[in-house]
């Protein structure tokens, strides 16, 4: 019997594109995902679980885990480190779960650097002036900082060569669509379906 190992998937894009709508829509649906939990120093806020909506860590313990590389990516906000922790995640894709993570653009770039076997899907507006409104809409951003915003998301999409798929987010169903089709046709990619085979080969040789 083949053991397929799981797959970890990335979905990224511009602030503003829709990630998180996406990423609940898709983990609606049936599937074997499993959401990756991040890790944090913030304070654990009531009715939150270890384990659950966060690993919660002290600062000298997260930055010891810098310095042992044993984080897939993370950063610094209002004085609180969150990233992801590389044990969760080899031990679930060990597990035959396929992870998935919804992250900003940088921090999908310390993924690649981490962990390049990962599947890379970056979203995409369906226009500059389709992202400018969703962000206005948000009603939570001042003119300068949805300026700001749109600069910074016109750096990003120049980093689209760095992904493996692009998925346009005209509407949340034919993005989630897209987002299946590529996670199953990840697994039937000959590579991964060769090694298998191979190693069953192997076993039933020995």
């Amino acid at each position: 019997m083949i053991e397929e190992k799981g797959i970890l998937f990335i979905l990224s894009g511009p602030s503003g594109v829709g990630k998180g709508t996406v990423r609940r829509e898709l983990f609606e649906q049936e599937n074997d995902l499993k959401y990756s939990i991040s890790m944090t120093t913030r304070e654990k806020r009531p009715g939150e679980k270890d384990g659950v909506d966060y690993f919660y860590k002290t600062r000298e313990e997260f930055e010891k885990l810098i310095e042992e590389n044993q984080l897939l990516e993370y950063a610094q906000f209002v004085n609180n480190y969150y990233g992801t922790p590389r044990k969760y995640v080899e031990e679930t894709l060990a597990a035959g779960h396929d992870v998935f993570l919804e992250i900003e653009v940088q921090g999908a770039m310390q993924v690649k650097e981490n962990f390049p076997e990962g599947v890379f899907i970056f979203l995409f507006p369906p226009s500059l002036e389709e992202l400018k409104n969703r962000i206005v809409n948000r009603g939570t951003e001042s003119q300068e900082k949805v300026l700001g915003r749109l600069k910074e998301a016109r750096n990003e999409i120049e980093m689209m060569d760095a992904y493996d798929y692009v998925v346009v987010n005209d509407h949340v169903e034919h993005a989630v669509t897209k987002v299946t089709a590529i996670i199953q046709s990840e697994h039937c990619r000959r590579d991964r379906i060769a090694k298998q085979y191979k190693k069953l080969l192997e076993d039933e040789l020995s």
